[in-house]
């Protein structure tokens, strides 16, 4: 039984430690959190584990085979190393770190004692952007065109990080999963409206060695909660709208003819295929709680989770770019 500690018991914290309690073969045996308050819920709610106030006597405690981390961005480089040089599997929310040296030198210190780097990146393991996957990848959209995202609400302001790091991380992750390509170029653009904070709005575009171009509008100032995201493909197009109840998925049987007669060859003249519109079932179980499961099954077999330390790397990778591109106005940065 693989014994896992929990690092942060504030906003996502209480989720880790219900879905791990559930996960097969694992158990939460700890956490750690330097709010007695915090370690007061936890006691409450979960008599049977124990708590600290110290991350290092948590390390310790020879019950902890592995832990996950719900923290600050910032904490998560100092943290993981501590988790990785005491011998014990990591679980880190997303991003991974904050910068791309440190990525890189967290996967090293992984790979070097053979342990789990897995990042927390949810959205890959929720059942409507795995049957996005299945379409791709059994070529229903034909050849990918575009990925157009769109997550914005009002607040929550965070202190730390920009709104790319904040919410783009998310559909940065979904695209790196579903598209399996690396962008070669990124440009941002972005505001902050609020005195002493970071930019609370932010586009931002990667550009790829094909004609696919995917672009993220992120924003913690809109009326409005939307979560959605276009991705269109020669032979089909689809509409994933996560603020919809029942039908998540859209999938359009719509796009253009060119004409490739001679006579017309100047001209290029466009046509318009219109056909059905069909919204595929798709189960209801908890992103987490499969995530859960999925790492505790590859600490058990070796395996290389979907969303590993690599993965993270490449979309801290995108994010540090896109800072540096924001910083300059929009300047385009090479990866």
């Amino acid at each position: 039984m693989l014994g896992i500690g929990v690092i942060g018991y504030g906003y996502w914290g209480p989720n880790l430690v219900r879905n791990f309690s559930q996960a097969q073969g694992a158990r939460v045996v700890a956490v750690c959190d330097q709010r007695a308050e915090q370690r007061a819920k936890v006691e409450r709610v979960y008599p049977a584990i124990k708590t600290y106030a110290d991350v290092d006597e948590m390390l310790r405690d020879p019950a902890v085979d592995a832990v996950a981390v719900a923290t600050p961005v910032h904490t998560h480089f100092p943290l993981t190393l501590k988790i990785l040089q005491a011998g014990k599997h990591a679980f880190v929310e997303k991003p991974l770190t904050s910068t791309v040296a440190e990525a890189e030198q967290l996967l090293e210190e992984a790979e070097r004692r053979g342990l789990t780097l897995m990042v927390d990146h949810t959205f890959i393991y929720t059942s409507a952007v795995r049957k996005i996957k299945e379409l791709l990848t059994n070529g229903s959209l034909g050849t990918l065109y575009y990925y157009d995202s769109v997550r914005v609400n009002l607040g929550l302001f965070q202190s730390d990080v920009n709104v790319l790091w904040d919410l783009a991380v998310h559909d940065l992750s979904i695209m790196e999963y579903l598209v399996e390509q690396e962008p070669v170029m990124v440009a941002a653009t972005g505001m902050a409206h609020v005195p002493g904070r970071p930019e609370n709005m932010a586009y931002l575009t990667c550009f790829f060695d094909d004609n696919l171009i995917a672009h993220f509008h992120v924003n913690w100032m809109a009326p409005v909660k939307v979560r959605q995201t276009l991705i269109g493909g020669s032979e089909k197009m689809i509409v994933f709208d996560d603020m919809e109840l029942s039908e998540k998925i859209k999938v359009y049987d719509k796009g253009i003819i060119v004409s490739e007669d001679e006579a017309e060859i100047y001209q290029r003249h466009v046509g318009y295929r219109t056909g059905d519109m069909w919204a595929p079932r798709i189960d209801n179980v908890e992103a987490l709680q499969i995530e859960a499961n999925h790492f505790v099954e590859c600490i058990a077999t070796r395996q290389r989770p979907l969303s590993s330390g690599e993965s993270g790397l490449r979309v801290v990778r995108i994010l540090e770019a896109a800072s540096r591109s924001m910083a300059q106005h929009g300047q385009p940065i090479k990866l």
